[in-house]
C-alpha cells in the first residue's frame, strides 16, 4: 500500500496561509468542543475548523465531499459508506507512536478476558485495512480510523417525575412500560434509537432476533411497527436528534424516561435539574469514535492531521472528554491530565471527593456523588450491542424516517 494517496489537482487538499495551516475537521457535536479547539491550536500551532452536524448529515458530505474536510470525526459504525466511496485515507501506525497504549476494548473488542464482546459493530470489526481494502479484525499496519472518544449508553429518568421503585429502571424494557406513557422518547437515528428500541422490545418479550445487531428486514418490519403502535397511542412525546435538545425534553418535563447521552445528563445536573442514569441488567449499548483522513490530504495538509490525531491520545483531550461522562482509547494518558479526585470518579467509579467541573470549568458533579455503573472496566465489560449499521441499514432508514417525519 502506497504512503501517498493521489490526489486530483482539481481539488486543494486544504485550506492554509503561508505561515499557518487551517485544519478543517468534519464531525458532530460529541467532540467539536471549545475547549479541545483552543488546546489543539496552541499545542500544534495550526488553527481549526469545526463542522458540526448531526450523524446522517456528517456521513453524507464525508462520503460524497472528501474535499470538503481534512479530518473526519465520526464513530465506527458510521465508517462503511465512506470507506466504500474511498473518501478517506489509511492511517499508516508508523506514524502513530502511542497505538501501543490503545486499549484491548478497540483491538479486540473486549476491555478484558471475561467481558462480553457485544453484537453489532464492534470497533474491531472495522479497524485494520485488509490486502483486498476491506474493513476487518486482522491485524496490519493500516487502520480505517483512529480510535478515541467512546462510552457505554443506557437511557435515563427523572426520579422527581418518575417516582420509580429502583428495581423498575434495571432493564431496557423500562422504556416502552406503559406507566411512562406520553413522557417517553427515543434518540432520532436510526442507527442507535433502533437498538435502544430493539434491547427494550427484546426485555419485555414481545420480540426476539436471530442477531440484534444485524436484523433482517422482517425484523426491522415488526419492530418500527411496534414503535409505530406505541407512538400512535400516545407513549412516546418525541424523538430528539441531539444531546441539548433531549436535555431539553427532559429539563421542562415533557418526558420522564428517554434516551440519554452523556452530555446531556451533564447539561441537566449542571441546571439542577434531577436525573437519574440506568444501569440496564441486559448491557449497554456501545459506541466508539475516532478520527479518519480525507483521501484528498497529501504533503503538509497530511502532516498537520497527523499531528493532529497523535494530539488526541497524548491525553489533554481525554481529559476534557472525560468531564462529560466519554472515555478514551489511551486512558493512562488521560489520567496524567485529570485530578486525582476526577480520575477516581470518572474512571474508577469512586464516589467524588469534592465538586467536579464540567469542560467547561462550571460543576456537574456534586460531592459525594457516585457515577452509575461503576468504573471504566465494569462499564465496558457489559455490553449488549454497539451502534451498528447493518446489512439492511438502508432499508431501515427508510423505515426509521417514516417513524419520526423527518
Amino acid at each position: 500500500m502506497n504512503e501517498h494517496v493521489p490526489t486530483s489537482p482539481l481539488h486543494a487538499p486544504a485550506v492554509h496561509a503561508a505561515g499557518r495551516p487551517v485544519l478543517r475537521v468534519l464531525g458532530t457535536e460529541i467532540t467539536a468542543l471549545p475547549e479541545i479547539q483552543r488546546r489543539a491550536e496552541a499545542d500544534l500551532g495550526l488553527d481549526i475548523v469545526f463542522e458540526n452536524l448531526d450523524f446522517l448529515s456528517a456521513q453524507r458530505k464525508a462520503a460524497t465531499s472528501p474535499d470538503a474536510y481534512d479530518v473526519y470525526d465520526q464513530c465506527f459504525h458510521n465508517l462503511d459508506i465512506v470507506w466504500f466511496w474511498r473518501a478517506i485515507r489509511p492511517i499508516d501506525l508508523d506514524r502513530v507512536p502511542l497505538w501501543g497504549e490503545v486499549t484491548d476494548l478497540t483491538k479486540t473488542g473486549r476491555i478484558g478476558p471475561n467481558a462480553s464482546f457485544g453484537h453489532g459493530d464492534a470497533p474491531v470489526t472495522k479497524l485494520y485495512v485488509q490486502p483486498s481494502q476491506s474493513l476487518g479484525d486482522l491485524p496490519s499496519r493500516w487502520i480505517s480510523m483512529l480510535p478515541t472518544v467512546h462510552n457505554l449508553d443506557s437511557f435515563a429518568y427523572r426520579p422527581d417525575l418518575a417516582g420509580p421503585d429502583p428495581g423498575e429502571t434495571v432493564s431496557w424494557g423500562a422504556l416502552l412500560d406503559e406507566r411512562w406513557q406520553g413522557r417517553a422518547a427515543l434518540v432520532d437515528e436510526p442507527a442507535i434509537g433502533i437498538f435502544d428500541a430493539a434491547l427494550a422490545a427484546q426485555a419485555r418479550g414481545e420480540m426476539t432476533f436471530r442477531d440484534i445487531g444485524n436484523m433482517t428486514t422482517d425484523e426491522i418490519d415488526r419492530l418500527v411497527d411496534l414503535i409505530e403502535a406505541r407512538r400512535r397511542a400516545g407513549h412516546f412525546n418525541g424523538f430528539w436528534r441531539t444531546a441539548a435538545e433531549a436535555a431539553e425534553m427532559m429539563a421542562d418535563g415533557r418526558t420522564a424516561i428517554q434516551s440519554m447521552w452523556s452530555p446531556a445528563i451533564t447539561a441537566l445536573r449542571r441546571r439542577g435539574v434531577p436525573v437519574e442514569e440506568a444501569v440496564p441488567d441486559e448491557g449497554y449499548r456501545a459506541w466508539h469514535g475516532g478520527l479518519c483522513l480525507s483521501s484528498r490530504l497529501s504533503g503538509r495538509m497530511l502532516d498537520a492531521a497527523y499531528d493532529y490525531l497523535n494530539w488526541w491520545l497524548e491525553g489533554h483531550a481525554g481529559a476534557v472528554v472525560a468531564r462529560q461522562g466519554y472515555y478514551m482509547s489511551v486512558p493512562g494518558r488521560v489520567r496524567n491530565h485529570l485530578t486525582p479526585a476526577e480520575w477516581a470518579y470518572w474512571y474508577e467509579g469512586e464516589p467524588a471527593a469534592t465538586d467536579l467541573p464540567g469542560p467547561d470549568g462550571a460543576t456537574v458533579v456534586r460531592k459525594g456523588a457516585v457515577r452509575a455503573g461503576g468504573s471504566y472496566w465494569q462499564r465496558a465489560s457489559s455490553i449488549a450491542v454497539w451502534n451498528t449499521t447493518m446489512d439492511e441499514h438502508n432499508y431501515l432508514v427508510r423505515r426509521w424516517a417514516r417513524l419520526t417525519g423527518r
